[in-house]
Formats: structure tokens, C-alpha cells, sequence
């Protein structure tokens, strides 16, 4: 009977991340936002690695001429006949995403008022399109990214980081098109929805300074290679607002967190079960997080407060892992090991936490799922709980005990998905 109760949950929680990631895919949300036709030539420029499919989705429901050149995550293309898909490496940035945000500037140069440029964007493309500023390399950039990346900064503060080190975000792609017509197309992965912070705002003007750089650096005691230090104190800035250039720009949030989780909430509803959407831009060390989910959990099968059971928690956003250990660091699995040991193997209370793009941090696991009996079959295995979240090793705690979600890539990114099932 237990068993059967597992079951039974494991599928709803999936069941709902699914209509999650089902929500959020380019072939429904984008056609709706496509701008009209210009007089010249249409060109389409993008990064992220949700950007081959929804670029395959342009192309379905595009009249007339199409070029371009669009960069996604290895494994993540799809299909296109008119714009090209290249892939590179993510999160950490290759030679392969340098040579090809090289020929996206390229394509966008010399156009005139009459033409248009498309530029698709989701998560993941500050590492994909990668041009680093005069005077730096793409060695100096990975030596950085892959600092940046365990140092416990908020996505906000890393990309305003890589912002000030390029020669393409931060509006530079946008003045780039200019007089051409921009309009910009995005995927949010970012707490807020905020497109200054989605890969980086290639197309969007940037209020923040080289100055801003250097104390978020100071912040997290982030060791800077001398050709980063010196482009940062030399003063070069990135697009700001008013810039003329950005006058014709449009963008659009075409799908994001939000619209993900009520999809989700439908199909609890549709169960029989209450959702309740607690926040959609949840930030904060991922341990840390599930320490406060945990006590509301408590609290609701304690004493039906601020929700009576059965009952669904769900929050979406991008929390954070300061990695000290020597695990992967995936913030969805860290939060699922915290959470876990919080809630002492508590009876009745199942959670599923996954990224929404099929990548847990560094990993081939989506996410994970707990159920009231983790920790136990976890001591049986001979696993301690808590040596692993020093570690940072969720990945490999949920693939011994066979709790690890595989999806492969969904060709979407609106970011983690979390929920909390409270049966009684």
C-alpha cells in the first residue's frame, strides 16, 4: 500500500513538471509575438538553449525571406532550413560559442532602417554567446565563468559581471543592428523577468557599471585575472538607457516561471488536489531555501496553516549553491538533500524539485524526487545525508537511490520548478 501511495505521488509531481515544461515551449508561446514584416530583409540572431527551437518555431510561422544564425547548448538543436544552429559549450564558455557570436556581429553589420532583426533569447545564453572585450581572452573568460559559478552570486550580480567583460551583451548587440529594427523575443529563466538579465541582455540597455562589477568581485572575494581587472577599471561601459541606437527596439517575454507553474497548478486542480503558488522569483542559498519550505511544510500538515492538506506548495525561481565540496553543486538536487533532512522522513510530504531546461547544474539529471522514506534507504545504502550536502553531491546521492529525474533536453528554460506535496 505504501508503495502504491509513492507511485501515486511520483506521478503527479511528474505529471506537473511535464505541463510545466509543456507550457513553456517555443511552438505555443512564440508564434503569437512574431513582429510584422519589414520592407528589407529579415535576419534572426539568438542564444540560450531554448534558441534552436524557438527559432524552428519562427520558421514555421514566417512569411517570406528568413537567414540567420542562432547558438544553443550542445544536444539542444533542432531542425531549420534557414537559420543556422550551431552548438557550444555551456555554462563555461568554448571556442566554438566564441567563433559563432563572432559571425552573429558579423551578420548584423551594415543593415539599413528598412530591415528587421529577430533576436531570440532564453537562459543559458550568456555562456553560449560569448565575445569577450578587447583586451580579454576566452581563457581569461572561462577562468572567470567557472569562479563565478560556485562563488554563491545571484544570477543578477553574475551577469552583470559578464556584461561589463563583453563585446555583445549588454545592449552591444542591439546598437550593433542599428537602424535596423530590433525586436527581441525572450524565454525569462530570471527571478523578476528581468531581460537586462537573461543571457545577459545582448539587446537590452544596461543601467549597471564596470564599478558595480568590481564590488560584486569585492562581494564574493572573486580572484580577478589582470586583463579582467584592467578592462573593468578602464571605464569602458555597456549600452545604457536612452542610447539612441536602442530607440526602434521591442521586447517581449514570451513565456516565463509563472506561466510554467499555473500550468502546473491546473493539473494538480485537475486531480482533485489544492496548488498554491507561493512565489515564482524565489532567490537564496538552495540549502537555505528548502530550510524555509520545509518549516511551512510542517506547519501545514501540523496545523492546516496557511494551507490544509492534502495540499500542493510549488515555487519557481533560481536559487544558488556556494560550492565548498567536491559535488557537482546542482541547486535543485541541493535544495531536495536539505529539504529531505529538514523534514526527518515526516510521513505524507513528497517533493520533486527540477531545472525546467533537463540540467541540473553541471549534470544529465533534471532533478530529483524525495519521499518520506529517502533517509532511510539512504542509511541502508550506507549513505549519510548530511556528509553529502557538505560535499555538494546531490546528484550522486539521488542517482544511487534511483530518485534522479532524466529528461534529457526539453528545449525550454524557465528555471527550477519546485513542489511540495503535503498529503496529510
Amino acid at each position: 500500500m505504501q508503495e502504491f501511495k509513492h507511485a501515486q505521488a511520483r506521478h503527479l509531481l511528474r505529471s506537473m513538471f511535464q505541463a510545466a515544461v509543456d507550457a513553456a515551449q517555443p511552438a505555443l508561446c512564440l508564434p503569437k509575438h512574431l513582429p510584422p514584416p519589414p520592407a528589407g530583409r529579415t535576419l534572426v540572431v539568438g542564444a540560450g538553449k531554448a534558441s534552436a527551437a524557438m527559432a524552428s518555431a519562427l520558421e514555421m510561422h514566417w512569411q517570406g525571406p528568413l537567414e540567420g544564425i542562432v547558438i544553443t547548448r550542445y544536444g539542444h538543436a533542432t531542425p531549420c532550413s534557414r537559420i543556422e544552429i550551431i552548438e557550444a559549450a555551456h555554462p563555461v564558455p568554448d571556442s566554438a560559442g566564441l567563433a559563432a557570436a563572432q559571425r552573429v556581429f558579423e551578420l548584423v553589420q551594415g543593415l539599413t532602417e528598412d530591415d528587421l532583426v529577430i533576436c531570440l533569447i532564453s537562459g543559458g545564453g550568456s555562456a553560449l554567446l560569448t565575445l569577450p572585450a578587447p583586451g580579454i581572452s576566452l581563457e581569461d573568460k572561462q577562468a572567470l565563468s567557472k569562479v563565478l559559478l560556485v562563488s554563491g552570486a545571484s544570477i543578477a550580480e553574475i551577469n552583470c559581471v559578464r556584461r561589463h567583460l563583453s563585446a555583445i551583451k549588454g545592449g552591444r548587440l542591439a546598437a550593433a543592428c542599428h537602424p535596423a529594427r530590433v525586436a527581441t523575443l525572450v524565454i525569462s529563466d530570471v527571478p523578476g523577468d528581468d531581460p537586462l538579465d537573461v543571457a545577459s541582455g545582448p539587446t537590452v540597455a544596461d543601467p549597471t557599471t564596470c564599478a558595480d562589477a568590481l564590488a560584486i568581485a569585492t562581494k564574493y572575494r572573486i580572484p580577478l585575472p589582470p586583463n579582467v581587472d584592467r578592462v573593468l577599471r578602464s571605464g569602458g561601459e555597456s549600452v545604457k538607457p536612452g542610447d539612441p541606437r536602442l530607440a526602434r527596439n521591442t521586447i517581449t517575454i514570451i513565456a516565463n516561471p509563472r506561466i510554467a507553474l499555473e500550468a502546473a497548478m491546473q493539473v494538480a486542480r485537475t486531480s482533485g488536489m489544492q496548488a498554491y503558488l507561493l512565489s515564482d522569483a524565489i532567490e537564496g542559498e538552495s540549502r537555505d531555501v528548502a530550510k524555509v519550505l520545509a518549516g511551512i511544510a510542517h506547519f501545514c500538515a501540523d496545523h492546516g496553516q496557511p494551507f490544509r492538506p492534502p495540499c500542493l506548495l510549488l515555487s519557481g525561481g533560481e536559487t544558488t549553491v556556494t560550492v565548498r565540496g567536491s559535488g557537482q553543486g546542482g541547486r535543485n538536487t541541493e535544495f531536495l538533500l536539505s529539504l529531505a533532512i529538514a523534514l526527518q522522513g515526516r510521513d505524507g510530504i513528497y517533493a520533486l524539485a527540477a531545472d525546467t531546461d533537463g540540467v541540473d547544474g553541471n549534470g544529465d539529471i533534471a532533478g530529483a524526487f524525495i519521499t518520506p522514506d529517502t533517509l532511510i534507504r539512504a542509511y541502508r545504502k550506507g549513505m549519510l545525508p548530511q556528509n553529502s550536502l557538505a560535499e555538494n553531491d546531490g546528484h550522486s546521492f539521488f542517482e544511487a537511490l534511483g530518485d534522479a529525474l532524466v529528461t534529457g533536453p526539453t528545449l525550454t528554460n524557465i528555471n527550477d520548478f519546485r513542489a511540495i506535496l503535503v498529503s496529510e
